[in-house]
């Protein structure tokens, strides 16, 4: 849940929020919610407002405090709270918040949230006996946590590193220093000052302009490599040690070898912006490849459907259920992904070469009535099944041919469409491009005119 600071978002919808929710709460026997906020600038007010709410509704609220995402997602697994909060804004601009919630140990998304919704809209709240909430930082159990699988089933320390880190100003700052000093190596920070401004560059790593300070590092100190994170810590970035960036699929193939050379013939889950190469590379590795539904929530549901040890998505969300909670935890992938490199004779540089080379789009997004955004998916999809088109339509429609994919998707949360396309070479891209574009023009649209 999202919105714009003072426009959309106002701390009484944060109180509303945590009224509905102890609704819901109480409907399914729970008594106790972990509750945690990023380094927003709005987020304490926003954080204080919904705590009170969930007091007045009977419940005992856990404050765990300042810290990233999956420290929220850790504290109810660790401490065994009914269910958790995150005041975030993730990614977005600094006068974005929202929030990410939990019911017991799964994410609360789609219908669940629509029923929020209703609770809210016909006051249907509870009351009582008021709760009570107590402090339960646990930052340093977290960070415990995250550094102990570096040596974990082995007890190899391996060969020591150079890492260059840029927490972007984001929550992951709050804890970073305590892991990297946990971690053997020489460790260089970037913005690992919280700061809600975000002043040094946008949190996002999927975005390459935001990864021109950590590449500058990289090369600077002759690192190994460099490793990013999202506004709330949930989504890594990575560069290699030329400088060179390895994409949220790329970087799963890597972690899904050391994984799979343990758990041989499991699934391994991605999204359905990744790459072929993803997909096949899983099944050379002697795995199983499953495609999914873009989106945090989504995938979660499909692990655990699946019993599949390890996920992720192309923008950079890593999903470990491997020797941990089947969360999405960039400083934990962090973690795995320097475990792997430290035993290795082959550089990161080395093992990015080793990967059969694509050219890609980026991710167009563009504008789309509301109200024409999913039916401009279910036509290009229709037309494309008459004419004996491969697709895929799990999750908007995919595009597979002799040449690549090509993927055109509507946005869950926003009036727009995205789209993106793949290919072995340059010629094969550009006659994806002009299929994509010839189906937008025959849905009354006007192609982004990278198309």
């Amino acid at each position: 849940m999202r919105g714009v600071v003072g426009e959309t978002l106002h701390e009484a919808d944060a109180a509303g929020l945590g009224y509905a929710y102890a609704a819901m709460l109480r409907r399914q026997g729970g008594a106790s919610v972990a509750v945690g906020y990023d380094g927003r600038l709005s987020s304490p007010g926003l954080e204080a407002a919904l705590v009170e709410a969930l007091i007045d509704s009977g419940i005992e609220v856990w404050r765990i405090g300042l810290g990233p995402t999956p420290m929220l997602y850790f504290a109810v697994h660790e401490l065994g709270a009914g269910g958790g909060i995150m005041v975030t804004g993730s990614h977005n601009p600094p006068d974005h918040n929202g929030f990410k919630m939990m019911l017991g140990k799964a994410s609360l998304h789609g219908e669940a949230i629509r029923e929020l919704g209703r609770i809210a809209a016909a006051g249907a709240f509870v009351s009582g006996p008021r709760g009570r909430a107590i402090e339960r930082p646990l930052g340093g159990q977290y960070v415990a946590r995250l550094a102990r699988d570096y040596r974990a089933a082995d007890n190899i320390e391996g060969r020591k590193l150079t890492v260059a880190w840029d927490a972007g100003n984001g929550a992951a700052g709050a804890v970073l220093g305590a892991l990297t000093a946990l971690l053997p190596g020489r460790h260089i920070l970037l913005n690992d000052k919280v700061d809600g401004r975000f002043p040094a560059h946008h949190p996002d790593p999927s975005e390459p302009r935001n990864l021109l300070q950590l590449q500058a590092a990289v090369r600077a100190e002759g690192c190994d490599l460099g490793i990013a994170f999202d506004g709330d810590g949930d989504r890594i970035g990575v560069v290699d040690g030329n400088g060179d960036i390895l994409w949220g699929d790329q970087l799963l193939v890597i972690l899904a070898r050391e994984v799979l050379a343990r758990w041989p013939g499991a699934a391994i889950v991605g999204d359905v912006k990744a790459s072929r190469v993803l997909y096949e590379e899983i099944a050379r590795a002697g795995g199983r490849p499953v495609m999914w539904k873009s989106g945090h929530s989504l995938i979660k549901a499909k692990m655990l459907e699946e019993q599949a040890p390890l996920a992720g998505e192309l923008s950079g969300h890593i999903f470990y259920a491997d020797g941990f909670y089947g969360f999405d935890d960039a400083l934990y992938a962090a973690v795995r992904l320097l475990r792997i490199l430290s035993r290795s004779p082959d550089s990161l540089a080395e093992m990015s070469a080793a990967l059969p080379k694509t050219v890609a789009s980026p991710e167009y997004r563009f504008d789309c009535p509301e109200e024409r955004k999913f039916a401009v998916v279910a036509e290009v999809a229709a037309r494309l099944k008459a004419e004996g088109a491969r697709v895929v339509a799990i999750d908007g429609v995919r595009v597979e041919s002799d040449d690549g994919w090509w993927l055109l998707r509507a946005s869950n949360t926003q009036a727009a469409l995205s789209a993106r396309c793949e290919a072995m070479e340059v010629t094969a891209l550009k006659r994806l491009k002009a299929a994509l574009a010839r189906q937008l023009r025959l849905s009354g649209l006007t192609p982004p005119a990278e198309l």
